[in-house]
């Protein structure tokens, strides 16, 4: 079992979940590749997107049929403003390469928002820190394990 694999699901015992890692040798580094392999809708996959609020590195988790808005992260932080994070600074961050972040499972605690869209689905798809690996989760299991809060993040992707 690959290192990073075996942290997310060491993380979702703590957490008190049992999740079954699923490997597609496709990849499911997009959303749209992760809603392919799984056969869900784009909506149910939870991108896992590192950002950096006033200097901190937080974590926002996006339905896979929006597109983040940097000005709502900020505001549900409190920070001044929001970036995407690089490649280098997500996996300082997480321990995770960008296309394999999980939810939950990180290097050092992050700040954790949900955007309020994945709590509509029964069932939520979302990385297994790498970017062929996926597991499914119920919203109600990912808020609890990430530690996160919802808030109004995402304005509908294009398309």
């Amino acid at each position: 079992m690959h290192p990073n694999v075996a942290r997310v699901l060491e993380a979702a015992r703590v957490a008190g979940l049992q999740i079954d890692v699923e490997r597609f040798p496709a990849g499911t580094r997009t959303a749209e590749d992760a809603a392919s392999a799984v056969g869900c809708d784009v909506a149910q996959i939870v991108k896992s997107l590192v950002f950096v609020a006033d200097e901190q590195p937080v974590l926002a988790l996006v339905s896979g049929a929006n597109r983040l808005d940097p000005g709502l992260l900020a505001a549900a932080l409190g920070a001044g403003a929001a970036r995407r994070a690089d490649g280098d600074e997500a996996r300082a961050a997480t321990g995770y390469a960008i296309g394999g972040v999980p939810p939950f499972g990180h290097r050092t605690p992050l700040p954790v928002v949900i955007d309020r869209d994945l709590l509509a689905h029964e069932r939520l798809w979302a990385a297994a820190g790498l970017p062929d690996a996926v597991f499914a989760i119920a919203p109600d299991d990912l808020v609890r394990a990430s530690g996160g809060r919802a808030a109004e993040l995402a304005v509908a992707a294009p398309g």
